[in-house]
């Protein structure tokens, strides 16, 4: 349930790319949004308008042209050293491409420890253990995943392990990029299951990247919706869905034949 602590606030973020013609798109043109502690920010709009750009920069995998991001009450953008170290264990990402974000030669375990390995290196073999056993009990799996080998699992098994990874260090903001949009709708609607019990347990925070109005009808309290750049629209999850101000928003939800929830049960808060 969200509460009314800030945990990150962005202002004016923008990004622009050359492409190779010689022209300049505009990924990312001046983005605003709070987010509050426990709540679930879904970003949803069409193939092409910044989602992802807006989420690597969010994570720092792309750096923005201008703008600012407060993370924790601090300059999350301008942190270096010890500060950046102490904010990246915070701020963790799942990735859509379950195949493509494990290392095909890397044991589950070794791959689920890297971050430990990076921000814990103190901790002892058998707590370093418990701490694995711990991320991939949560995630539906059992322990012995943790000494095989990412092709010995499908592609639903293999983003629950991406998700133990990202919550080894129990951070408390998940980037998550499209993580079912690769996946059969079944195993889709499991790994949204997951993530929401993922949050209640350990209180996290999402800001969750779709493409798809009945995904993230499922898990957001808020949706903000993204045109060309821009946010279009941002507010509660029933008021987008049942009374959408912005046509680009009302045409989103015309392509959808029936979402998967009924107007009063979504997330009030």
């Amino acid at each position: 349930m969200a509460n009314d602590s800030l945990l990150l606030e962005a202002r004016q973020l923008r990004k622009t790319f050359l492409l190779p013609d010689g022209s300049r798109i505009r990924a990312v043109d001046g983005v605003d949004f709070p987010l509050r502690e426990g709540e679930t920010l879904a970003v949803v709009g069409e193939s092409g308008c910044g989602k992802t750009t807006l989420a690597r920069l969010l994570v720092r995998l792309e750096t923005p042209d201008g703008g600012t991001v407060s993370f924790l009450g601090c300059n999350w953008l301008g942190a270096r050293r010890s500060q950046l170290r102490r904010l990246r264990r915070e701020m963790q990402m799942i990735f859509q491409d379950p195949y493509g974000s494990l290392d095909p030669r890397q044991r589950i375990g070794s791959a689920i420890g890297e971050p430990l390995a990076i921000h814990e290196p103190g901790l002892k073999r058998d707590e370093r253990r418990a701490r694995l056993e711990e991320a991939i009990a949560a995630v539906g799996l059992g322990r012995e995943v943790l000494d095989r080998f990412p092709h010995e699992f499908s592609g639903g098994q293999r983003q629950r392990v991406a998700i133990a990874r990202a919550l080894v260090l129990r951070p408390k903001l998940v980037v998550a990029d499209e993580p079912v949009s690769a996946l059969d709708p079944s195993i889709g609607a499991q790994i949204l299951d997951l993530l929401a019990q993922l949050q209640s347990r350990y209180g996290l925070t999402y800001f969750f990247i779709s493409h798809s109005l009945p995904v993230v009808a499922q898990l957001a309290t808020r949706i903000a919706v993204m045109r060309e750049g821009r946010f279009v629209e941002i507010g509660d999850t029933a008021q987008i869905l049942t009374h959408p101000a912005h046509p680009y928003t009302k045409t989103l939800l015309e392509a959808v034949p029936e979402l998967p929830v009924t107007p009063g049960s979504f997330h009030a808060d």
